[in-house]
C-alpha cells in the first residue's frame, strides 16, 4: 500500500457521524382499522392507553377510522389525505384473514408505508392470539434498529421521543454474519490478500463505525432526556432470529426501524422481513 493510501484510510478512519437531536411531537394519533366502529372505538382507547409518553404540548388527541369507510387501497388513500395527523397506527392484513399467517403485511398496508410520509406504528392483530403479555402497556424498554447505510439520526430521535422518560433506550446495529461469510469466502480466494488480517480488520471497522455512533447518540440523548437510560448493542448475528431474541430476553414494548428506501418503491430491505414476522409486539416504522 502506498504512503498516500495509508493516509487517506487513516483520515477517513477518523471521520465520524456525530448525531444530532430533534425534538418529536406527537400531537394527532390516526388509528386505521377494519373493525365496524364500536370495535375500532374500543381498539382505540387500547392504543391511546398505550400510547401515554408526554412528548405533546398539547393533549394528544385520537381520530379513528372504522372498516365500513373504506374497502379499496383507493378508497383509504382518499381518506387518510383528509387527516394531518403525525402517526398512523394500523395492523397487517386489513380487510383480510392472512394475519393468520407470518407472510405478509396486506396491501393497505404495504401502500401505506410507501405512499404516506408519516411514521406507521404497526400493531398486533386485535383478533390475534400472538400478541406478547407485556405488548401495547407502556414504552418501558424502546429498541432502534439501525443499518448504518444511511443517516439514523431521524430514526433514534422518534425512538427517543417514545420512550418513557425514564425508560431503557436500545441502540442496536447488526452485521449479517451470512453476508459477512460470503465477502470473507470471496477474499479467502485473492492470493494477495491476508484472509484473517482482512477477517479481523474488517470485522473490527465494521462494528466499530455504529459503536462510534452510538456513543455520540448517547452523549447528547442524555442532555435531553437526563433520567432516560441509552444502551448499545453491535454485534454479527443472523438479523430476524437476533431481534427475535432481544424482544424475549428483554421484553420489549417496541421496535423502531426504517422502512423507506430512497433507491426503490418497496420497503427498506432491512425492514421487510423483521415487519413480517415480528408481529408480538408493536413496530415503529419511519
Amino acid at each position: 500500500m502506498s504512503q498516500v493510501d495509508q493516509f487517506e484510510s487513516v483520515f477517513r478512519a477518523a471521520v465520524k457521524e456525530v448525531f444530532e437531536y430533534r425534538r418529536i411531537d406527537i400531537a394527532n394519533v390516526l388509528i386505521v382499522t377494519d373493525l365496524e366502529a364500536e370495535q375500532a372505538r374500543s381498539f382505540k382507547d387500547v392504543v391511546a392507553g398505550f400510547l401515554r409518553f408526554p412528548v405533546a404540548d398539547t393533549e394528544r388527541q385520537f381520530f379513528v377510522i372504522s372498516g365500513d369507510e373504506y374497502k379499496t387501497t383507493s378508497d383509504l388513500l382518499e381518506l387518510l389525505a383528509s387527516y394531518s395527523p403525525d402517526l398512523i397506527c394500523t395492523y397487517r392484513n386489513l380487510h383480510s384473514d392472512a394475519w393468520r399467517f407470518p407472510h405478509s403485511l396486506g396491501e393497505h398496508l404495504d401502500v401505506i408505508l410507501q405512499k404516506i410520509d408519516i411514521p406507521v406504528m404497526v400493531l398486533p392483530h386485535p383478533a390475534a392470539d400472538y400478541q406478547s403479555e407485556h405488548a401495547l402497556q407502556d414504552t418501558t424498554d424502546v429498541m432502534v434498529v439501525t443499518d448504518m447505510h444511511a443517516a439514523n439520526d431521524n430514526l433514534i430521535n422518534y425512538a427517543a421521543a417514545f420512550t418513557d422518560p425514564a425508560g431503557n433506550l436500545y441502540l442496536t446495529h447488526v452485521e449479517d454474519v451470512r453476508i459477512f461469510e460470503r465477502y470473507m469466502d470471496a477474499i479467502s480466494k485473492i492470493d494477495v490478500i491476508d484472509t484473517e488480517l482482512a477477517r479481523k480488520r474488517l470485522g473490527e471497522q465494521l462494528l466499530k463505525e455504529p459503536d462510534d455512533y452510538f456513543h455520540s447518540c448517547a452523549a447528547i440523548l442524555q442532555q435531553h432526556h437526563p433520567e432516560m437510560r441509552v444502551n448499545s448493542l453491535v454485534i454479527f448475528s443472523e438479523l430476524v432470529a437476533e431481534y427475535r431474541r432481544q424482544i424475549a430476553s428483554r421484553k420489549l414494548d417496541l421496535l423502531v426501524l426504517s422502512a423507506k428506501d430512497e433507491r426503490q418503491y418497496a420497503m427498506h430491505g432491512v425492514a421487510y422481513p423483521l415487519t413480517v414476522e415480528l408481529r408480538h409486539i408493536p413496530l415503529l416504522l419511519i
